[in-house]
């Protein structure tokens, strides 16, 4: 099956005061028709950057270093703005992290998904508030005909969510990437977009790049993971993988951070913080935080070693000359538990 999107060796720097920022090194990844990928890892690491650049929309400072994003055979590194006109918001559509910001506080809901609809070309105006009410319907708001009239503060945190979402849908796309969707909200209400993104996906055979910093988002979302750090893709694979094999270490303090029901102890912190992208580290960008690093982590940036077909990762651990590493007892341990739960 061939991919929708497919990113080679993308490179993004942005111009500081201070020197050139290199905030994404070499990231590659495939999209396919149907699927959820998921782009996990701490704030700062490049996850964002990538999308902008995937949709034409970073910053002036911002300019592509190298690589290539093909999109249906075409590469988007080489568009102008003009050209990203006929797929920005119409095949390809972007769901805020934060909705009070994505939407205008002075313009009826109503109004701003018809305007979506009308950009968009997906119905002329005649149709256009029928869509909109039905979109309405679609992402879960009651009583949509009576809400189409009313202004964002009169919608709570989760509603307002839902309303970007049916703004995202309004131009029937092929792809919906998702920044950070739930960060703003509540568990509870985490959990119910969680469970409306999913059965939008089904509905509608979308393809979804979902973006987080929380392992536990996509623990029940995603087909695949690219765990990120520090500009560059450090592990991917199925969710299965990720999650029950996971092999680079940063892997395993992200899952060893996540919270789950069986919690008891203090959660684990990851020691320090993300370099420097001015001036990246020598090496594995993880090395100063990983109590597994070895010598060479210091002074050579490991290649990606192959696990299975569809999971590699970027740790010199499993190079067959390192030495035997398992993963913490209590991360092991936890997956078990993981693994009983569910049944594997």
């Amino acid at each position: 099956m061939e991919p929708i999107i497919q990113v080679k060796d993308l490179a993004v720097n942005f111009k500081a005061f201070a020197g050139t920022v290199q905030a994404v090194r070499g990231v590659s990844f495939d999209l396919f028709k149907g699927e959820t990928l998921a782009i996990v890892g701490e704030s700062g690491s490049g996850k964002s950057v990538t999308i902008k650049t995937l949709l034409g929309i970073l910053p002036k400072n911002g300019h592509i270093a190298s690589g290539e994003i093909l999109y249906n055979g075409n590469d988007l590194t080489k568009y102008s703005e003009k050209d990203f006109y006929a797929i920005r918001g119409k095949k390809i559509s972007l769901v805020f992290q934060d909705p009070l910001s994505a939407l205008n506080p002075i313009m009826k809901i109503g109004k701003q998904i018809t305007e979506a609809l009308i950009l968009s070309k997906s119905v002329d105006k005649a149709h256009a508030k029928d869509r909109a009410i039905e979109l309405m319907t679609q992402v879960g708001i009651p009583q949509p005909e009576i809400r189409y009239d009313e202004y964002p503060f009169q919608f709570s945190g989760g509603m307002r969510q839902r309303i970007v979402i049916a703004i995202a849908l309004a131009s029937n796309p092929e792809i919906l990437i998702c920044d950070e969707p739930t960060t703003a909200l509540d568990v509870t209400i985490q959990a119910k977009i969680l469970e409306l993104i999913k059965d939008l996906k089904k509905k509608d055979d979308l393809s979804i790049i979902f973006i987080t910093h929380d392992m536990g988002v996509v623990a029940n979302m995603a087909d695949r993971i690219c765990v990120m750090y520090a500009g560059r893709i450090v592990e991917y694979g199925t969710a299965e993988e990720i999650f029950y094999e996971p092999a680079h270490p940063y892997t395993w303090a992200l899952l060893s951070a996540m919270p789950d029901l069986d919690t008891e102890d203090e959660l684990f912190a990851i020691p320090g913080a993300p370099p420097n992208m001015l001036q990246p580290p020598k090496g594995d960008a993880f090395a100063a935080r990983n109590k597994f690093a070895l010598e060479i982590d210091y002074e050579e940036e490991p290649p990606y070693f192959k696990i299975s077909d569809t999971h590699y990762a970027a740790t010199w651990l499993l190079h067959p000359d390192a030495p035997h590493v398992e993963m913490p007892e209590s991360l092991a341990h936890r997956i078990a538990k993981m693994r009983k739960r569910n049944g594997i």
